[in-house]
């Protein structure tokens, strides 16, 4: 692999502390900012919502300049919204920092997954958008649990700094090995939008919300659950989100590996095996060696699902994959939010800490069917690598001048 994966990786990692890591630091900040917890939780709200909003405003910023110019402004946002959190004077500041910071998260990702492929050669792709999402991965085993320690023990205005100087070495990493690319010519603007028009794209976009979502529909509430049903104490909460992390690392190399070789029955396999774990936690998480295997499972077999749905979407963006990808980076938070939302109202109703997993199997069993979907009408199609999914092919947008296409191959044929 070529050793810029390891630029972007390491502006993955750097994205994926921040992210999470506030979850453990939210007692900390609420009681520095003299707030509430419930309040507090808007700094994970406001970072989702901004990667959401984010992802397709900075692509569209960024049409007029080099992907890996546009990565060096996103790693610089990343900076600033870090350090205004870490130095903010009242609880507003630190808010609008977490924005700043979402901002390139969705573009970051989508470009870097375009970036990403290109530099390898078409049966490596999803290996190597796999390689860059490691770093969000690892950021689980390792960033997020050492991030929480240094802010409960040392202060949680350092761990923000310790993630600006993260991403300080993202933005040197991105600036030195990632190869200059001429400026696309042309209106790529129109061409981007172009691929929403294809059925399959958003039948990719569907299925990432759905079962990404059931992920963190059963996540979101891992620490009442195990404290409360498997009866684990609240500091071993940590280590089974570790264990966690060591799942979604696994499943991430696996999903990038097998996608390479066969992209739509990986889907299959993966959505299907999580939703029946998903279903099994509500009985699961009633023990605690069960429990912590469970939780092994949901990370492996969630993320076993990100390179193959990122390289469908680029696949089937065709010649203006940037805006796609970075939505769909988009859309995994979109799941997040809804996965939380629907646990919280089935929690609220009185069914238990652990129907938010029956709330997660049957989203990721709808993400299934619409991937049984995808694939009865990916096989209706005109040519070789084409797919009709409800109009024509356009030439136009395959054909703008700068933009590669992701797939040499043809998609169809896995």
């Amino acid at each position: 692999m070529p050793l810029a994966l390891l630029a972007l990786a390491i502006g993955a990692f750097g994205i994926g502390t921040t992210e999470f890591v506030i979850m453990g630091l939210l007692p900390d900040v609420a009681a520095d900012f003299q707030v509430s917890i419930p309040t507090a939780g808007f700094l994970v709200t406001g970072y989702a919502l901004g990667v959401v909003l984010g992802a397709p405003l900075m692509t569209f910023l960024g049409t007029r300049v080099t992907r890996k110019s546009m990565l060096m402004v996103l790693m610089g946002l990343f900076i600033v919204g870090n350090v205004v959190s870490a130095l903010a004077p009242v609880f507003g500041v630190m808010l609008a920092g977490r924005v700043i910071a979402s901002l390139a998260h969705g573009a970051f990702f989508g470009i870097g997954s375009v970036v990403a492929a290109d530099l390898v050669a078409p049966a490596k792709k999803a290996g190597a958008i796999a390689m860059m999402f490691t770093g969000l991965t690892v950021a689980n085993v390792v960033g997020v649990p050492l991030g929480t320690f240094v802010g409960q023990n040392f202060g949680w205005r350092l761990t923000f700094l310790v993630v600006a100087a993260l991403g300080v070495l993202g933005l040197l990493g991105v600036a030195k090995l990632i190869p200059e690319q001429p400026k696309p010519e042309g209106v790529r603007i129109r061409h981007e939008l172009a691929a929403f028009r294809n059925v399959q794209v958003l039948l990719a976009m569907a299925m990432t919300v759905l079962g990404f979502g059931g992920v963190f529909a059963a996540i979101t509430y891992i620490t009442p659950m195990m404290t409360e049903t498997a009866g684990y104490a609240t500091s071993s909460v940590t280590w089974l989100l570790v264990l966690f992390g060591l799942g979604m690392v696994g499943g991430n190399l696996l999903g990038g590996k097998f996608a390479d070789r066969r992209l739509m029955p990986m889907l299959y396999v993966s959505l299907g095996a999580l939703a029946t774990v998903l279903a099994l936690f509500t009985l699961t998480a009633h023990n605690k060696i069960a429990a912590a295997i469970t939780i092994v499972l949901i990370g492996g077999l969630g993320f076993a699902t990100v390179p193959p749905l990122q390289k469908r979407v680029l696949d089937q963006a065709a010649g203006a994959p940037t805006l796609a990808s970075a939505v769909n980076i988009g859309a995994f938070n979109l799941g997040n939010a809804l996965s939380a939302w629907l646990g919280g109202i089935v929690i609220a109703a009185g069914l238990g800490y652990t129907a938010p997993n029956w709330v997660g199997a049957a989203l990721a069993a709808s993400a299934l069917l619409l991937a049984l979907l995808s694939g009865v009408l990916e096989r209706r199609t005109v040519s070789p690598g084409r797919l009709v999914a409800g109009h024509s092919p356009e030439p136009a947008a395959a054909a703008v001048p700068g933009e590669s296409v992701p797939t040499a191959s043809a998609p169809i044929s896995r």
